[in-house]
């Protein structure tokens, strides 16, 4: 199947927002923890999490255009700290349910049956269910002028993990910690892992570790 610019154009709104959000292939499922001003919880499912940097150690997340009210967007505006949890296999619907446009003073974690967890120093909520989830202290928002989408960019202050998926090395085996992706906008995926490679140096095989 060949499509060209104006086919895409042509084409029925969530139809192309369903095949576009498949082109980039399998992504991180996160819950995204905030909380007001007046105390009100709230959680978000984000697949657009990515690695910016380790030293300082930065995580950039893509959110849509504030053009209406973004209640996970604002808090984090507002109170400059979030956290991020990883999605794994025993959570992944309640996860999902987190993305229906609940009130603003009403709490997802209550509503999809999930767990808030709290850390002295930290004014934002972890999902108590997640076996991998770091806090971040916002570093940067800017509005993307292309399209309007928010870049936010923290800075990780706390990380928890199970000490499990540590190897010597420091490289987290997020497999063993039931870590799920996500394809297209609403497909969930566990993972099977192929082997880890050896550093690519030229003229010379990498080799399965």
């Amino acid at each position: 199947m060949f499509v060209c610019k104006a086919d895409l154009m042509d084409m029925d709104d969530r139809y192309r927002a369903n095949l576009i959000n498949s082109l980039s292939g399998f992504k991180s499922a996160n819950l995204v923890g905030t909380q007001d001003g007046a105390g009100n919880t709230n959680l978000a499912i984000v697949s657009s999490v990515f690695h910016l940097g380790a030293n300082p150690a930065l995580i950039g997340m893509i959110m849509r255009p504030h053009s209406v009210r973004r209640d996970t967007l604002e808090n984090i505006l507002a109170a400059g700290e979030y956290t991020i949890n990883h999605v794994n296999h025993e959570i992944w619907q309640k996860a999902h349910q987190t993305s229906a446009r609940y009130p603003e003073t009403v709490s997802e974690f209550t509503e999809v049956g999930l767990t808030p967890q709290w850390r002295d120093g930290i004014n934002a909520p972890f999902v108590a269910e997640s076996r991998l989830k770091y806090a971040l202290a916002l570093r940067s928002c800017q509005t993307l002028e292309i399209n309007g989408v928010e870049l936010v960019v923290g800075e990780i202050t706390h990380l928890e993990f199970e000490e499990s998926a540590a190897t010597e090395t420091g490289y987290l085996d997020i497999e063993s910690l039931g870590s799920v992706a996500i394809s297209g906008l609403d497909s969930y995926h566990v993972t099977q892992r192929l082997g880890r490679l050896s550093y690519a140096k030229p003229g010379t095989e990498p080799k399965i570790l």
